[in-house]
């Protein structure tokens, strides 16, 4: 069986939609985004997630940036599309559009708002993995979808062919570890805080937010896990800190990472939709040192 590593990747980043100031999408930062991440060692772009801004794109955009972003990354880095939505059917045809548009594989977010019970949440996801040939990582996020894909629920999908992986952003290590010792479950770690101790604890990889600007550093703490270096691997960790508190506790994640991309001339402009707004300036001025703290490509 192909492994999780070749159908996803390790080292993912949950890419934000670069924007001009109009709100419309900048295909110029789009293009100079990927080529980005691609020499900052990121192997799998996940195109039109939360971080992405995916609730406020319309299905014409998301399709438009799945063709984009594959035909900037080629074989260089695997497209992972987000498609989840709390309606079965649009998430049937948002996959089949993907994978028209040349995704390599589905992110697939736990239906949101309804609260379904657990057999609703696995039909939801059979119907979407049985919907085209792609390999499906599962998205477990309690905090945004309302409920969690629970531990018997995740054995359960684990049976079907083409549901590969977790991408976990629940939080409980010990379920974790549970369903990959009972499952060919591949799991990527969602929260960029327990980046470490996910891997550890057997993770293939992270799917990462500050990975928009610190790829590198996620690529060198997967290569430092993989090589049972823990010394390395926390004083990579360590001096991520500052950052990912940065990003991802302050203001929100997307706009935060959008800011430092502008701030570093990788993207034009951090423009978010409403309901996300720009970071305030002392969020801002926060951001600009912790930038200093970490080696950024030139």
């Amino acid at each position: 069986m192909t492994s999780a590593a070749h159908l996803f990747g390790t080292n993912l980043v949950a890419m934000v939609t670069p924007m001009e100031p109009d709100g419309s999408i900048s295909q110029s930062g789009v293009g100079n985004l990927v080529d980005h991440l691609l020499s900052t060692g990121c192997d799998g772009i996940v195109v039109a997630g939360t971080t992405g801004e995916s609730p406020t794109l319309t299905e014409a955009e998301t399709n438009n940036l799945i063709r984009t972003v594959a035909a900037r990354a080629g074989d260089r880095a695997r497209v992972i599309a987000g498609i989840g939505t709390n309606d079965t059917a649009s998430s049937v045809r948002r996959a089949r559009e993907a994978e028209a548009a040349g995704a390599d594989a589905l992110l697939l977010v736990c239906p949101y708002y309804n609260k379904p019970t657990q057999a609703g949440v696995t039909a939801h996801c059979l119907a979407i993995a049985d919907a085209t040939e792609l390999p499906v990582m599962l998205y477990d996020v309690p905090p945004r979808a309302g409920i969690a894909i629970e531990q018997s629920t995740l054995i359960e999908l684990a049976a079907h062919p083409r549901i590969r992986a977790v991408k976990d952003a629940k939080g409980d290590l010990f379920e974790a570890m549970t369903v990959m010792a009972g499952t060919s479950l591949a799991y990527y770690c969602g929260i960029d805080e327990l980046n470490l101790p996910y891997l550890a604890s057997g993770a293939v990889g992270v799917v990462s937010v500050v990975g928009n600007v610190a790829a590198g550093q996620n690529a060198d703490l997967i290569r430092a896990v993989n090589a049972g270096d823990l010394d390395a691997a926390r004083a990579i960790q360590r001096s991520l800190l500052g950052l990912t508190d940065t990003i991802m506790g302050t203001a929100q994640g997307a706009t935060m990472a959008k800011t430092a991309l502008a701030e570093l001339g990788i993207i034009p402009h951090p423009t978010v939709r409403l309901p996300l707004v720009e970071p305030a300036p002392v969020y801002r001025e926060q951001l600009a040192k912790a930038l200093q703290t970490i080696a950024l490509p030139a």
